[in-house]
């Protein structure tokens, strides 16, 4: 009998713990896509020339770039931001980009598509409007961007729950 309680709170242990290991993932990545769009606004800021959050849906990763002078041929290169985000970030265990609203510069419209997406931040601190649901199918966490002021949030839940698209600054709340 004491070996059967055992198993039993074992079992509902294990399962307990295997749901909660995947929403923190999912909350780990979403995390990390928010911190890399508050870094591309800075980057943007303080290098006084756009960056760009690039969308790798295929892969499920993404890439700040920015525009840098190469001295050897006298052109403009898009490269990526030295330091933290040097390199692709790639979600794991199952993650990746549910939905994607981006709002094209000078457009009311959002698109969304399954394919490679950029979002441009601004040297002005604005940014493109977005919104990027990111899960694994159980647990969703979206990411806004906001377009007036280039700011980032973080929400529980999904895409449809968070309004995305331009704001009227003068508006009363």
């Amino acid at each position: 009998m004491v070996v059967v309680v055992v198993a039993l709170l074992a079992g509902i242990g294990g399962g307990f713990y295997a749901g909660t290991y995947r929403r923190m993932a999912a909350k780990k990545a979403a995390k990390d896509f928010w911190f890399a769009a508050k870094y591309a606004q800075i980057t943007a800021i303080d290098r006084q020339s756009p960056c760009e959050l690039e969308l790798d849906t295929n892969d499920n990763r993404f890439l700040l770039l920015v525009y840098e002078l190469n001295k050897e041929t006298g052109q403009t290169e898009q490269v990526p931001v030295r330091g933290l985000y040097s390199r692709p970030v790639q979600f794991g265990d199952d993650i990746k980009f549910e939905d994607i609203k981006i709002t094209p510069i000078g457009s009311e419209e959002i698109a969304s598509t399954n394919e490679e997406k950029t979002i441009v931040f601004q040297p002005n601190g604005t940014a493109q409007s977005t919104v990027i649901q990111i899960g694994d199918g159980k647990n969703h966490y979206t990411v806004s961007i906001c377009a007036a002021t280039g700011k980032a949030t973080m929400h529980f839940g999904t895409a449809k729950e968070v309004k995305g698209g331009t704001i009227d600054l003068d508006e009363e709340l």
